[in-house]
């Protein structure tokens, strides 16, 4: 094969849609390009002008325009153009004209579109806009996806056990025992019992549920207790317990389980259980393991129990990320994980120092509570305090509990806060009438501090402990800064710090400072100031909501961003999530510690395309938020 054949055919299998296509195809395509060379400043396409071509950028740049001569796109070495015109009638949509010197493949019509018949992704790209490229991307590598599909209906293979809360233990004991279950619910005692001492499971004489109980609680409240067996079963149940909806996903189901170390979860249809749904029904359709570690975390007695799993942590994400679960999954899941740390070592914590003096609850801050959380992470975290709080004769306890706690998360893997966000800091481990005070501050009087401060805070979500303090200071936040315009334009500036590692001709701006030279930072150009824009958004509307996905979907009930705009930046942020996601992944896999950072020239250049995709998004996201605050533009440092 001629010398300058290979050349066009090794060039051409670097960028999409070409990557995609076999050698053999490669090489034909490569014999029938033709090559043209254009100056800088001349007309490559002029708009409704005939076109017989695809046109590949193979050096140079390019700037294509709209019909009314607005700049549509500026494309660079292994870019396309001219394809919407062949896809439609022949003629010109998008007028293209050389802003370099520039090289440019053209491949004939009749070739185009045989591959488009032929080849299923190569179609695919060309037929899809830039933002469907990226929603394609994110779309077919989520296989996991399922698991937000499927109603955990499907998962129950028999109506629910029932039992009225006068039973005895002896006689709730053995209809476990005949029904060979592992759990029983609790009804109110005013339904009629059949003849074979169970409840109907649904309809009239069922009664109302009122509690759980499991083979765990016979043998901790019951056996080990010394109860007798004529104790009623309502005495020993765990109240008012934690349900899901039939219609809710199997990965919500889940979620659940995970944030509240449960094995057991009724299934709610119409106010009436109609199933329980246990830790092995979902263990069929998750197949990382992760209910599991939570449940090994839980049986540890001790740090270096807890210590032990740092393994398996990692583990669960690699495998996680190679079966191309969502971003939402995963972290969602591995913030289930960190919880799961966090309140055994609250427990061991208590166990060693006694009860509380005081009621308390144990927030979880940043990407924990957002269920955002990775492998590289580091622990935010403060504690709430019932006002009754006395520092004199309380605070040596909670300083003590937060001490082996923070110290516990740091032996597990969750580094120490190099910004002293942690509970161990007296700043951060207040009654709740001072986080009430903190708050209102910051949203009157926001400044630097306070702006960084309201970035790390406003993502809060209980641990364990008194979760209604946590939700008093949600409720206080989601009311005050929705009405606090000042507050949100000053949270907006400082959301537009961070920009997008796009230079003007569409090509990567690499970091130039520091050890960390010509890469760039995943986290800090692009997932984190998406998540601090989305935050802005979500709090002008006055949502509770902490994940991104879900106060996306808080936003999108409003009128505060148009519908598109909220579909480009959900795309953007699952994209960008999953490149950092599998960057971790591979980094463990080849035994290095992972980060944030990538080499652009190091992941496939498909990859690197819909990478420029997801930072236009943000770079257009931002300049919204511009839009939506016009005080910005005349706004003095604070």
């Amino acid at each position: 094969m001629d010398i300058e054949i290979i050349e066009i055919r090794d060039h051409l299998s670097r960028f999409p849609p070409f990557d995609g296509l076999p050698e053999d195809v490669l090489s034909e395509v490569a014999r029938q390009v033709e090559i043209s060379y254009f100056k800088a400043g001349t007309d490559i396409l002029l708009f409704n002008q005939d076109i017989q071509f695809l046109h590949y950028v193979r050096s140079g740049a390019v700037d294509v325009f709209r019909r009314n001569g607005e700049l549509y796109n500026r494309l660079t070495e292994g870019d396309i153009f001219g394809h919407f015109g062949l896809l439609r009638n022949h003629k010109v949509r998008f007028p293209a004209r050389a802003i370099e010197d520039s090289l440019i493949y053209f491949i004939p019509s009749s070739l185009f579109d045989r591959l488009c018949e032929e080849h299923e992704t190569f179609a695919d790209f060309v037929e899809a806009e830039g933002q469907s490229r990226l929603k394609s991307a994110v779309d077919s590598q989520s296989k996991a996806g399922e698991l937000m599909q499927i109603k955990v209906r499907k998962l129950i293979s028999r109506l629910p056990i029932m039992v009225p809360a006068h039973t005895s233990v002896k006689d709730a004991a053995s209809v476990m025992t005949a029904e060979n279950v592992s759990s029983l619910v609790i009804v109110d005692s005013m339904a009629a019992v059949d003849g074979t001492g169970t409840l109907p499971a649904a309809g009239p004489g069922a009664g109302i549920m009122v509690g759980i109980v499991t083979d765990r609680d016979f043998r901790t409240r019951v056996v080990a207790e010394g109860l007798a067996p004529d104790t009623p079963i309502s005495q020993v149940m765990s109240p008012n317990p934690i349900t899901v909806q039939a219609e809710d996903s199997v990965f919500d189901t889940m979620l659940c389980m995970l944030r509240n170390n449960i094995h057991h979860l009724p299934v709610i249809q119409r106010k009436r259980p109609i199933g329980l749904i246990n830790l092995t029904d979902i263990i069929r359709f998750e197949s990382q393991s992760s209910l599991y570690l939570v449940s090994n975390i839980f049986n540890k007695q001790d740090v270096a129990g807890l210590q032990s799993l740092l393994p398996d942590i990692r583990a669960t994400f690699v495998r996680m990320a190679n079966d191309e679960a969502t971003a939402h999954m995963i972290g969602s899941t591995m913030a289930g994980i960190g919880r799961g740390f966090s309140q055994r070592l609250l427990e061991l914590a208590e166990a060693e120092l006694g009860p509380p003096p005081v009621p308390y609850c144990y927030l979880a801050l940043g990407s924990m509570a957002r269920d955002e959380q990775l492998v590289v992470t580091d622990q935010d975290n403060a504690l709430i305090l019932d006002d009754s709080f006395d520092p004199e004769l309380h605070d040596a306890y909670f300083l003590k509990l937060a001490t082996f706690v923070s110290d516990g998360l740091a032996a597990c893997g969750y580094t120490y806060c190099k910004g002293g966000i942690m509970a161990t800091n007296p700043k951060w481990r207040q009654p709740l009438k001072v986080w009430k005070q903190y708050f209102t501050q910051w949203i009157d009087r926001p400044n630097p501090e306070t702006l960084l401060n309201s970035s790390i805070f406003f993502d809060l979500d209980s641990v364990y402990g008194e979760a209604d303090l946590a939700e008093t200071l949600k409720d206080l936040l989601a009311s005050k800064a929705s009405t606090s315009e000042p507050f949100l334009a000053a949270l907006a500036r400082n959301a537009l710090n961070r920009t997008p590692p796009l230079g003007f001709f569409r090509t990567f701006v690499m970091e130039q400072d520091g050890e960390h030279k010509n890469i760039i930072n995943l986290k800090g150009r692009g997932t984190a100031p998406l998540t601090d824009l989305i935050r802005v958004h979500s709090l002008a509307c006055g949502s509770k909501a902490q994940n991104s996905f879900e106060r996306l979907d808080a936003v999108a009930t409003t009128r505060l961003m148009p519908p598109e705009a909220i579909t480009r930046l959900r795309y953007a942020l699952e994209f960008l999530s999953m490149v950092r996601i599998r960057h971790q992944g591979r980094e463990i896999e080849q035994g290095r510690e992972p980060n944030n950072y990538i080499q652009p020239e190091t992941i496939p250049a498909a990859d690197r395309h819909n990478l420029k995709e997801a930072f236009q998004v943000l770079s257009n996201a931002q300049k919204f938020l511009r839009y939506r605050y016009p005080s910005l533009q005349s706004m003095r440092t604070l």
